[in-house]
C-alpha cells in the first residue's frame, strides 16, 4: 500500500510555469530522476512523494511560494491525458467535469482520495493535515480546474466561490485575482462553486461522436487498469482514506462491494489468506514506512492520519513493526537516500 501516484501530464504544467518565471526546469527534473523519455512514455507515472518533493523544491528555486496557482493557469487539457481529451469533446461543462472524475484512475491514484463532481460543485479531496510539501497541490488541482473551465468554454464560465480547507497563505491575494470570485479559507472542502448556468455552457471544441469514442477508450483503458485487482485491493482503497476518521465495519465495506459482510470475510480468507482487520493493520504499517520514508510529514500528524488514538500508540505501533523508532528509521532512510544520490 503507498500513497499513491499520477501521470508525468501533472508535470508539464510545472515545466511551463517555470519556464514564464525565467527557470530552466531541466536540472532540478534530473535531480528527481525525471528523464525526457519518461515524460514521453505513455501512462509513465511518478509517486506522489516525489511530486510532492519536486513540487517544494521547485518553489525553493522560483522563489514563489504560489507556484501551484501558476501551475494551474499553464494546464492544459491534455495534461489530463486522455480523460482531458474526451473533457474537450463533451457537450456541456458539466458533462466535462463528469468524464474527468469518472476517469480520474487513468491519471491519478491517491491512497486518500479521488474528485468528485456534484453541480455545482467540483470538489478535490482533502490531503490534510497541510505544510509547505503540499499547499500547492491544492493549489493547482483547484486553479487547474478552473482554467480547464475558461478554455473550453473560452472564458465564459464564472465560478460563484471558491472554497479552501486550509488558512489563508501569505499569498493570499493572489486567490481573488486568480478565481475572479470571493474565496474563503479553513472550509469543509477544498472546491469551485460554479454559477449553475456556467455548468451549461457548450465547450467550444465540443463534438458527440469523437466524445464518444474517447469515452469508449477511458473505459476500455480503465477496465484494463482495474481487470486483475484482487478483492483485498479493493477493500484497500475503500478504507484507506477514512483511517483518520471512523473506520468504516467489514458490513460497511461489504454493502459498497455488494456484499454480505459473511461473504467478504470468507472471500478474503479464501482468495487472499487474510482478514479484514489484518488489512487495516498493514495498511497503516505500510502507509507509516511511506510517509516517514518519503515525505517530511510530522511525526503527529502521519499518527493522526493513521487513525492511532495517541502519538504514543503510533510510536509503540512502529517499533513493532520495524525495532526502531519512527524519528530513527526517518534518519536512516535519509542517510540512505543521500548516499545513493
Amino acid at each position: 500500500m503507498k500513497l499513491g501516484d499520477l501521470s508525468v501530464g501533472y508535470l508539464y504544467s510545472l515545466q511551463a510555469a517555470l519556464h514564464s518565471l525565467g527557470h530552466d526546469p531541466e536540472p532540478l527534473l534530473r535531480r528527481y530522476r525525471i528523464s525526457a523519455a519518461l515524460l514521453a512514455q505513455a501512462q509513465a507515472r511518478i509517486s506522489i512523494p516525489r511530486f510532492m518533493r519536486l513540487g517544494h523544491a521547485a518553489m525553493q528555486l522560483s522563489g514563489r511560494a504560489d507556484l501551484g496557482l501558476l501551475m494551474g493557469l499553464h494546464s492544459q487539457p491534455s495534461h489530463f491525458g486522455l480523460p482531458g481529451a474526451a473533457a474537450q469533446c463533451a457537450p456541456t461543462l458539466a458533462a466535462a467535469f463528469e468524464t474527468l472524475v469518472r476517469f480520474e484512475r487513468l491519471v491519478s491514484q491517491n491512497y486518500r482520495g479521488h474528485s468528485s463532481f456534484q453541480t455545482p460543485a467540483t470538489r478535490f479531496y482533502s490531503i490534510s493535515p497541510y505544510n509547505a510539501f503540499n499547499l500547492f497541490v491544492v493549489d493547482s488541482a483547484l486553479a487547474s480546474r478552473m482554467q480547464l473551465a475558461r478554455q473550453l468554454t473560452l472564458g465564459a464560465a464564472r465560478l460563484r466561490e471558491v472554497h479552501i480547507e486550509f488558512p489563508a497563505p501569505a499569498y493570499v491575494e493572489r486567490y481573488e485575482h486568480l478565481f475572479g470570485c470571493p474565496v474563503l479559507f479553513e472550509q469543509e472542502h477544498n472546491q469551485l462553486l460554479w454559477e449553475p448556468a456556467s455548468l451549461e455552457l457548450q465547450p467550444v471544441q465540443s463534438a458527440a461522436t469523437t466524445h464518444e469514442q474517447l469515452l469508449a477508450l477511458c473505459q476500455q483503458q480503465l477496465r484494463e487498469l482495474t481487470r486483475h485487482r484482487r478483492l483485498r485491493e479493493r477493500v484497500e482503497e475503500i478504507v484507506s482514506p477514512q483511517l483518520h476518521s471512523r473506520l468504516p465495519t467489514l458490513d460497511e465495506v461489504g454493502g459498497q462491494l455488494g456484499l454480505p459482510g459473511w461473504t467478504l470475510r470468507r472471500r478474503l480468507r479464501i482468495e487472499d489468506n487474510t482478514r479484514f482487520q489484518d488489512i487495516i493493520d498493514e495498511i497503516r504499517r505500510d502507509l507509516a514506512l511511506s510517509y516517514i520514508r518519503d515525505t517530511e510529514t510530522a511525526l503527529g500528524e502521519v499518527s493522526f492520519l493513521l487513525g492511532f488514538s495517541s502519538p504514543a500508540a503510533f510510536q509503540r505501533a512502529f517499533k513493532r513493526w520495524t525495532g526502531m523508532a519512527p524519528g530513527q528509521y526517518r534518519r536512516q532512510s535519509r542517510e540512505t537516500q543521500a548516499v545513493q544520490r
